[in-house]
C-alpha cells in the first residue's frame, strides 16, 4: 500500500466532511508540507483554514534559500479546487509591506457528459 494519498489517481474533488456513526468530522484546518515523500524532512510548511467557500492560508515558512514558486502556487490552487473553495486569501510581503491578497479559484472542469461508445450495426 502506498503512502501517497491519491495512489497516483487524480482526485476531482474531495469531501469536506465524513460521517462516522453519530459524528460528522469536518475538514476545517489543514497543515501542508512540501516534501516528495511523507515522513522525510520537508522544505516548506503552511496552514490552511477552510471556512465556507473560502480558504485562508497563513504560517507559510520555507527553508533558507527556498522560495515559494509557481509549482507550489499550482499545488495550493489544485488543493483549493478539490476542496471546492471559491476564494483563497493570504498575506504576503511586497516592497517590505504586508499585503492581503485574494485569488478566485475556478471549479474543476468536469466533462459535461461522460458517454460510453455504443456500436450499432447498420445495413
Amino acid at each position: 500500500m502506498s503512502n501517497k494519498p491519491t495512489d497516483g489517481v487524480p482526485i476531482e474533488s474531495m469531501p469536506r466532511f465524513v460521517q462516522v456513526d453519530d459524528w460528522i468530522f469536518e475538514i476545517k484546518t489543514v497543515r501542508a508540507i512540501r516534501v516528495d515523500e511523507y515522513g522525510k524532512p520537508y522544505t516548506a510548511i503552511a496552514n490552511l483554514t477552510v471556512n465556507g467557500d473560502n480558504a485562508y492560508i497563513d504560517g507559510l515558512l520555507t527553508r533558507e534559500n527556498e522560495k515559494f514558486n509557481r509549482k507550489d502556487y499550482t499545488a495550493f490552487h489544485k488543493f483549493c479546487q478539490q476542496m471546492q473553495v471559491k476564494q483563497a486569501h493570504f498575506d504576503r510581503f511586497k516592497n517590505n509591506k504586508l499585503i492581503a491578497e485574494r485569488v478566485d479559484v475556478k471549479p474543476i472542469k468536469v466533462e459535461a457528459v461522460k458517454q460510453a461508445t455504443i456500436l450499432k450495426l447498420v445495413r
